[in-house]
């Protein structure tokens, strides 16, 4: 009996899964691509209370688009481009050790395979699918109001501003790493399957720890505006390109939703790789 109610179970986790997929899915000619809506809206880019290159936090508006459901695997790249750069080789297992050079030739190769138009995010796109987009559930911080995330009210002088009192949480999907995140503390030291972690409130998997992820912005280190923006693209020039998310590798301080780090482009590591983005 306890057999079969677990086999029940096993079958039942299966078609959710696969449902969700199905949802989901974009196909290309010899493979699925995974690819979350995301609804655009307002939220605070950024920190004030961490390092000096996520400072100011500052209003950020964001149209539609969509992101990977997962990071690019193994068997993707190798369908696309006929290699397999990674240190650790596994199918289902994001490709790493590419530079941000190969992830756009990876990405014109598809295009012109799938006849779509994928890209990189920003990195304004990939912070706020990490936090949950307009799903993001927000934590009460009444000890320490630094401002809320996607949650704004309307002053006195008729200006939209963050809900105090309230804030983000520091991790894509929820504030225990163990549950959502592949880093130094479980890892065993190399890259995992996708979607094998909870995902964030989107549906998302793996946008905290696993591996680091390429944007598409060149690295600045003064950070956006007192202003709001609308659709940020970052420096139109610089010596060094975005990297979001943290790794198998990563203590926790290195993998919260805001943290950012500057890579060459032609950097390639083990623990570095991307997922996909588009318009529209």
């Amino acid at each position: 009996m306890t057999r079969i109610l677990a086999s029940l179970l096993m079958l039942l986790s299966v078609q959710s899964v696969s449902a969700q997929r199905k949802h989901n899915k974009i196909s290309g000619d010899d493979f699925p691509i995974y690819m979350v809506h995301v609804q655009g809206g307002n939220f605070d880019l950024g920190s004030n209370d961490d390092a000096e290159d996520r400072k100011p936090a500052h209003t950020v508006t964001l149209k539609d688009f969509y992101i990977g459901e997962y990071e690019v695997t193994q068997k993707q790249w190798k369908e696309i481009m006929n290699t397999n750069p990674s240190n650790y080789q596994c199918d289902e297992c994001p490709v790493t050790n590419v530079n941000w050079d190969d992830a756009q030739a990876f990405i014109e190769k598809l295009n012109a395979k799938t006849g779509r138009h994928f890209r990189l995010p920003t990195e304004a796109e990939w912070e706020y699918a990490a936090r949950g987009g307009v799903k993001e559930d927000l934590v009460k911080e009444y000890n320490n109001p630094r401002g809320g995330v996607n949650e704004f009210m309307i002053n006195d002088q008729g200006k939209r501003k963050p809900a105090k009192m309230k804030e983000g949480k520091k991790y894509a999907g929820q504030n225990r790493l163990g549950e959502i995140a592949w880093y130094a503390r479980n890892s065993e030291s190399r890259p995992h399957p996708i979607g094998r972690k909870k995902p964030n409130e989107l549906g998302i998997y793996d946008m905290t720890g696993n591996v680091e992820e390429w944007c598409n912005d060149w690295y600045g280190k003064t950070y956006g505006s007192k202003n709001d923006v609308e659709n940020p693209q970052g420096p139109t020039g610089g010596n060094a390109r975005v990297v979001r998310g943290g790794s198998y590798l990563s203590d926790p301080v290195d993998l919260v939703v805001t943290r950012r780090a500057a890579y060459l482009p032609n950097t390639q590591e083990r623990y570095l790789g991307f997922r996909l983005a588009e318009d529209k």
